[in-house]
């Protein structure tokens, strides 16, 4: 083998060593919330509800409070003498506890997806975001989708009109003249939208109008997914209306 052969074989492994490398450091939310192993897969959806305690009673150690989202695994239930039933689950490989079954939802127990919608439709705001984000995620198979992609689709859509609002307010004009981009980059740019993101909601920006706008992926999957149902005819409406914005 020559020595430019040589040469070229190093850089080609070096190259294929560093791109493995950055591949292993990245994590999807999918990722981040893997579920311990040896019981039934649940994820947090009331965080009020989701104190983790050393035994099945209100009155016993708190070992830690959980955030939405959070992915548990049951390993068993007790019945308190209040009548409230609790989960045996575990966090981590090493951390587990009791929790109260209301405050998470798991495929494998019946009408959990009925409960998560009902919790949903009596959320507010990035509230209803976050919990609807979760139902998705966790529901993929369940007959009320389509209801639950229509309420994320309206509250992404609220939501923008108020990050509309914050963005004017926050966003000085003199300053975004002053610093040479292009104006609508530093709306695209804004942190307000952030937390959206993390949520998998993605918003189109209006530079005429200079507001933002859901980009309606939720309701565009109702009409590819189910046609025919209830809510399929209000998505389209969404969808067309978003149309007349985006050709303005």
């Amino acid at each position: 083998m020559s020595l430019h052969s040589s040469k070229i074989n190093r850089t080609f492994i070096s190259a294929a060593f560093i791109i493995c490398l950055l591949l292993s450091t990245i994590s999807t939310p999918a990722q981040q919330r893997r579920t311990p192993e040896g019981g039934q897969r649940a994820v947090v959806v009331d965080e009020r509800l989701a104190a983790l305690r050393d035994a099945p009673d209100f009155s016993a150690t708190l070992l830690q409070r959980m955030s939405r989202g959070r992915m548990v695994a049951i390993r068993g239930s007790k019945r308190s003498p209040e009548g409230i039933t609790f989960y045996r689950v575990g966090v981590t490989r090493r951390t587990g506890g009791w929790i109260q079954s209301e405050a998470v939802v798991s495929t494998g127990r019946k009408s959990d997806d009925e409960r998560l919608l009902r919790l949903i439709q009596n959320s507010e705001e990035f509230d209803r975001i976050v919990r609807a984000r979760i139902f998705l995620d966790v529901f993929q198979r369940s007959p009320l989708r389509p209801a639950v992609l229509l309420l994320y689709g309206e509250a992404a859509e609220k939501a923008a009109v108020g990050l509309s609002r914050d963005a004017a307010r926050r966003l000085d004009e003199k300053e975004m003249a002053a610093g040479g981009a292009p104006v609508f980059s530093y709306f695209l740019n804004y942190n307000g939208l952030d937390r959206y993101r993390r949520q998998g909601i993605t918003f189109t920006f209006d530079r005429t109008a200079k507001k933002f706008h859901y980009d309606g992926a939720s309701w565009r999957e109702i009409v590819r997914r189910y046609p025919r149902s209830v809510e399929a005819e209000e998505a389209r409406k969404r969808l067309e209306a978003l149309s007349a914005v985006a050709v303005r």
